[in-house]
């Protein structure tokens, strides 16, 4: 099995490496740290690759809309030698065949393909259908709410096995089209693939693949309303039709990583209010305020803390930085987000940070052509997972105290903040 390649012993003043202890334990303040060192800095991504990070929210923010930075390599003029990705893939030894069922996923592409493929799943991704799951949302959560008791040992629930994980499972699932009963399946498949577990993927990611195509195969044969059934509809277009294997691909990214980060904004999210009390009485007090308080939470405790490496398509200069071609560059969310110059007293939960009505104003989604595709289904999820939480519970609370919560080490998934499990005393309020 591939092993990782070794940490520098030296502090963050050297040249900092993405799985130093002070970046993995606290992202926030590590990150920060070099933010106020200086605004871009040389260092070294998860898998050892050289990396420009780049700390201050206006240059991230600016360049998440710049075009001479590429998601693939092969999209840096002139450019030769192994696609430094590779790594990650000998990394989760993944069969070359199958590769580019992860390599090809629009995360990982540029225009013109990445346009083909956005336009094309936006036609069917509308705002209108994801509106139209607000009723299954509710029902799905008050469920999973309805059973938590059933959860418990010694008094104690797990949030995230028992309430974040399953909705956000079962949410995309129905969006997509993905059987009910194939939900648990699909979450272990994408915990095999996010734990990096060489050893299980040998057999979950090409059963993850097999099993995708026979969905598809089965969906044409019997069309529904759903997601999947609109993109097959669409397949046969004059104008931006899709391939089975880009359709295989969409599946799979929109699943894993759907559901992943938006159970982890609920989990992040729900420890950050219970342990913020003043700020969860405001959100009680004040219902309407709720998509406020998602952008907050997504701002201070947000899953996603960095962007995937990039690549420098011609040399440019960045804060006063010379980039040359092809280097890998790495946005770092965490530290934009927390960017004193853009926010006032940015350590500080606020929920009334976010004023409705008023433009996105954090980078948890990320911006530009890659803005995440599935934000305004993460935002109504998580909307509904808080409201209905709080209502059913209102007196619940943390099990442990909140420096006690145990996060997953970072290298599972790279540049994600995630517990590994949300203990809470429910303490139902009387009817």
């Amino acid at each position: 099995m591939s092993t990782s390649p070794p940490v520098p012993d030296s502090g963050l003043d050297a040249e900092p490496h993405a799985r130093h202890p002070d970046l993995m334990a606290d992202p926030f303040g590590g990150y920060g740290r070099l933010r106020e060192r200086a605004p871009v800095v040389h260092g070294r991504y998860l898998d050892g690759t050289p990396a420009w990070f780049v700390t201050r929210h206006d240059d991230v923010r600016a360049l998440l809309h710049d075009r001479r930075l590429v998601n693939t390599p092969a999209s840096v003029p002139g450019a030769s030698g192994d696609d430094p990705r590779l790594k990650m893939m000998d990394m989760l030894a993944i069969p070359e065949e199958l590769r580019p069922y992860l390599l090809g996923s629009m995360l990982d592409t540029d225009p013109p393909e990445h346009t083909r493929l956005r336009k094309r799943v936006l036609r069917e991704f509308t705002a209108r259908r994801v509106m139209d799951m607000r009723p299954r949302i509710e029902e799905i959560a008050g469920r999973l709410l309805d059973a938590l008791p059933q959860q418990t040992v010694d008094g104690v629930t797990d949030l995230l096995a028992h309430y974040a994980y399953p909705l956000s499972i079962q949410v995309i699932c129905k969006l997509v089209g993905v059987p009910e009963a194939d939900s648990d399946k699909w979450q272990q498949w994408g915990e095999d693939l996010i734990a990096m577990r060489p050893e299980r993927l040998a057999t979950s990611f090409p059963a993850m693949i097999e099993h995708t195509h026979r969905l598809i195969g089965k969906r044409r044969a019997d069309l529904s309303d759903d997601l999947l059934s609109g993109l097959i509809r669409g397949q046969d277009a004059a104008e931006g039709g899709i391939s089975d294997m880009e359709l295989v691909t969409f599946v799979v990214t929109l699943v894993l990583a759907g559901h992943e980060t938006t159970a982890h904004l609920i989990s992040n999210g729900t420890a950050a209010l219970l342990s913020h009390l003043d700020q969860l009485a405001h959100l009680r007090s004040d219902p309407e305020g709720m998509p406020g308080a998602v952008h907050e939470l997504m701002r201070w405790c947000g899953p996603v803390q960095t962007s995937r490496l990039r690549y420098a398509a011609e040399d440019l200069e960045i804060a006063g930085t010379r980039i040359p071609r092809g280097d890998a560059v790495l946005l770092v969310f965490v530290s934009a987000n927390f960017d004193p110059r853009r926010y006032t007293d940015p350590d500080r939960l606020d929920l009334r940070r976010h004023p409705s009505g008023q433009a996105e104003n954090h980078l948890g989604f990320g911006h530009g052509i890659h803005y995440c595709l599935g934000a305004s289904l993460a935002r109504l999820e998580a909307e509904i997972a808080f409201g209905s939480l709080f209502d059913r519970y209102p007196d619940v609370g943390l099990a442990l105290e909140p420096a006690e919560l145990e996060r997953r080490e970072r290298m599972q998934l790279p540049g994600q903040w995630r517990l590994t499990a949300l203990p809470v005393v429910l303490q139902p309020g009387r009817p």
